[in-house]
């Protein structure tokens, strides 16, 4: 705990928390104060205007990060026949149908994205109670309810990202690790921030995006300069 509260300490002492840096310089602020002995995760938090209690305030989106995020992600998903053996072949870690659906029932779900067919919707709609509230529901405007399941295991393995604003209206999600480099961490950033941007909702009024900061898993979080963030 010690060791934790010097590094802290240190992070802190390395900026002024009250000043939007341009996101090159935000980038090395954190990836250099990530010195933990695990590969700690980048992670971008954004305050944005909107109540998602409306449905012209949700903010939800899918965006392919070009350095991908470094993790791991355990997909599952809903198939047969032919579809199931191209799921397979894709590198899928579940396929299954009713006997998958019987798992997740049972309060089973080792895996962290859930892609189906169309066709069996009508098995995984039932599961909404259990996947819904952790945000894995397929859903074909984020491309997990789709024919070209190869297509949609390749991307959510290549470093797909889904997004979805939370009722204090931040979203939150890991564009990266500290083990990249900047100019890929900063890719990943400016992505992220923009994909958010383009999902911004018809019921948001006035200044959409009102705070973004980055931070690393155990460092403090640094305030961005929007207008950097945004400029293309």
């Amino acid at each position: 705990m010690a060791r934790s509260g010097k590094r802290m300490k240190a992070a802190l002492g390395s900026f002024n928390r009250e000043t939007n840096y341009q996101v090159t310089e935000a980038v090395k602020l954190i990836k250099d104060g990530a010195t933990a002995k695990f590969d700690e995760t980048i992670e971008i938090a954004m305050n944005l205007a909107v109540d998602p209690r409306h449905a012209d305030q949700m903010v939800r989106g899918v965006v392919q990060l070009p350095n991908g995020t470094g993790k791991s992600l355990t997909v599952a998903v809903f198939a047969k026949g032919d579809k199931a053996e191209e799921a397979r072949a894709a590198g899928a870690d579940l396929v299954g149908d009713d006997d998958l659906a019987a798992r997740v029932q049972g309060g089973e779900i080792p895996f962290d994205r859930c892609i189906a067919t169309p066709d069996m919707m009508s098995v995984v709609g039932k599961l909404g109670k259990v996947l819904g509230p952790r945000g894995m529901m397929p859903n074909p405007k984020l491309g997990t309810v789709t024919q070209d399941v190869a297509a949609a295991v390749k991307a959510a393995k290549g470093g797909q990202v889904e997004f979805r604003v939370e009722k204090a209206g931040i979203i939150h999600a890991g564009v990266g690790k500290a083990s990249f480099t900047l100019e890929a961490l900063e890719e990943n950033v400016r992505a992220f921030a923009g994909a958010v941007n383009k999902a911004r909702p018809t019921g948001a009024k006035g200044t959409y995006m009102k705070k973004v900061t980055l931070s690393s898993t155990l460092g403090p979080g640094v305030k961005l300069d929007l207008a950097s963030l945004l400029a293309s």
